[in-house]
């Protein structure tokens, strides 16, 4: 009897065993992410190691002055964003430094007259127009370039552009904000700050909007973009 019942408990002792074995397995991930994405990152790491492409001489980061107060600082890198738009970033920072030699803060931008201060900004892509408001882009960069908060991911034309052909999206996405929602889904926070910056430079660089350098570009073997080029 007491044989039997010693019997018992190892038995049950065992299923526990194996119960707890089970639920202490690793758990396979089933969050969606690119194939070879890290080694893709790597080699335009790699690409950009000089970072002597435009936005990393005129990008928003550099263009304010950073021996201004704190205030008129993030003043000045919000400014840069929203003149940055549909603008090419000599434009930018040729613009940015007009309005910095006149005192680019909040006290001469308000009593600057109208005609004036379009004069400076000419010519930027919309200096005639009304800006509606600060967009996802503009935000998240904002927070990163001026508080360095990482609040969310920037993707302007060119992360849009490269996040799609490199198929970092699970589907083709049509606008910048659905590809900042579908990047954002799955690419490890720690790798926010940094991929708009790796992706502007390379895509103004290497991966451009029309006739990309392809053959310069060491992700060639494993690109989809440029296997859809070759059908």
């Amino acid at each position: 009897m007491v044989r039997g019942t010693s019997r018992q408990t190892r038995k049950r002792s065992a299923k526990a065993n194996d119960i707890e074995d089970l639920v202490n397995q690793p758990r396979k991930s089933t969050r969606w992410e690119p194939a070879r994405w890290r080694e893709t990152w790597k080699n335009i790491s790699r690409m950009r190691a000089n970072r002597d492409a435009p936005v990393d001489t005129m990008g928003c980061d550099k263009l304010a002055k950073e021996n201004e107060d704190p205030e008129t600082f993030r003043l000045q890198i919000l400014l840069s964003l929203m003149l940055s738009s549909q603008t090419k970033d000599e434009v930018t920072a040729a613009a940015m430094e007009r309005l910095t030699d006149r005192g680019c803060n909040l006290k001469t931008l308000l009593t600057m007259p109208e005609a004036e201060l379009r004069d400076v900004i000419y010519p930027v892509g919309f200096n005639r127009s009304i800006i509606l408001g600060v967009g996802p882009k503009m935000a998240h960069l904002t927070m990163r370039c001026a508080w360095k908060v990482v609040s969310g991911i920037g993707v302007d034309t060119h992360v849009h552009r490269i996040s799609n052909r490199l198929r970092w999206v699970p589907k083709p996405t049509k606008t910048p904000e659905q590809t900042r929602l579908a990047l954002e889904a799955w690419l490890p926070r720690a790798y926010w700050n940094e991929i708009n910056n790796l992706l502007v430079g390379f895509g103004q660089q290497t991966c451009l909007p029309v006739r990309p350098r392809c053959s310069e570009c060491i992700n060639r073997p494993i690109c989809p973009f440029v296997k859809c080029l070759k059908k």
